[in-house]
């Protein structure tokens, strides 16, 4: 096939034809100075398509490299073995307590019938596992973040001795599932849920979905419970912008919902004239701390309403 020449032939011509069907290059270049030569460069090159390039044999050991690397990455899940079967599965991470250094690294953490693992998608690694039988014992246990918010983390302890330190998008349920699985796992006392040192009896981070003219927005501050008083305060505020005597509350629930960041529990409270949204990462806690019938066993005298 001779050359020719096409005033017409446009650029989309070009790249249809060296992707189609291909181009070879044979380049012998000599770099000369006051005639003096200097650099010699011999090229020899084949510009096609991937489709060609595979269809001449060529670069087929970089695709299959290539394509296997890209399936590992992009594996939604870990290897089960044969019959395993996944009973939780959520946002999570693992504490890695190594050297020097002790981070978060955050993946999917999975929990089947035979096994608790953390997986991270991509680069495709399972950062810890454990097996169900070499769980000695579980327990709940707080952890205040860099940003001051307290989280509810799980301790994990094994036979041997080590153990981790994992985060769970519904911890109590993690802990709990756990335990119906394995009931050989112990399980540790939380920590009290009413304080007896004279303190509040609950305090934390917490949202709150507050009512405005132009529309709810959730707002970061802290929830206090002392004293059969519920009271939230953002750090701008001068003082609390909710102040609600547990008295006055008539019902507490978990439900679905939107909530400011993922992991955390949506906790309607129902008061008299009252209705509260907010959102937390401890939401079973506080709906037993703040249920009429907690409030009632507790023997705690109403006080009165100020805001």
């Amino acid at each position: 096939m001779r050359p020719t020449r096409d005033p017409q032939v446009t650029l989309d011509d070009l790249l249809e034809v060296v992707l189609n069907k291909g181009a070879v290059l044979h380049l012998d270049l000599i770099i000369a100075v006051a005639d003096i030569p200097l650099i010699g460069v011999n090229l020899r090159a084949a510009i096609a398509g991937m489709e060609t390039m595979l269809e001449y044999g060529l670069l087929e050991q970089w695709d299959a490299d290539t394509r296997a690397w890209a399936e590992r990455a992009t594996a939604a899940a870990p290897e089960l073995e044969e019959d395993e079967r996944v009973v939780i599965r959520s946002f999570g991470g693992h504490y890695d307590e190594r050297g020097m250094s002790h981070v978060w690294r955050p993946g999917t953490l999975f929990l089947t019938d035979r096994r608790i693992l953390v997986h991270r998608r991509e680069p495709r690694e399972v950062l810890w596992e454990a097996r169900l039988e070499d769980v000695d014992a579980t327990r709940l246990q707080s952890e205040r973040t860099v940003g001051g918010e307290e989280r509810l983390r799980v301790r994990v302890e094994l036979t041997g001795g080590d153990g981790a330190l994992l985060s769970a998008a519904n911890p109590e349920k993690f802990d709990e599932t756990l335990r119906r699985l394995a009931p050989h796992v112990r399980s540790h006392e939380p920590r009290p849920l009413i304080a007896d040192d004279g303190g509040p009896e609950c305090e934390a981070h917490m949202w709150y979905h507050e009512p405005r003219r132009d529309g709810a927005m959730w707002r970061g501050g802290r929830a206090r419970l002392e004293n059969g008083r519920l009271t939230w305060k953002s750090p701008t505020d001068a003082r609390p912008a909710v102040t609600l005597d547990t008295a006055r509350i008539r019902d507490v629930r978990l439900e679905p919902g939107t909530t400011p960041t993922t992991g955390l529990d949506r906790l309607v409270v129902d008061a008299a004239g009252e209705h509260l949204v907010l959102a937390t990462a401890e939401g079973p806690r506080w709906a037993r701390l703040l249920a009429p019938s907690a409030r009632t066993a507790a023997g705690k005298e109403p006080h009165g309403h100020h805001r």
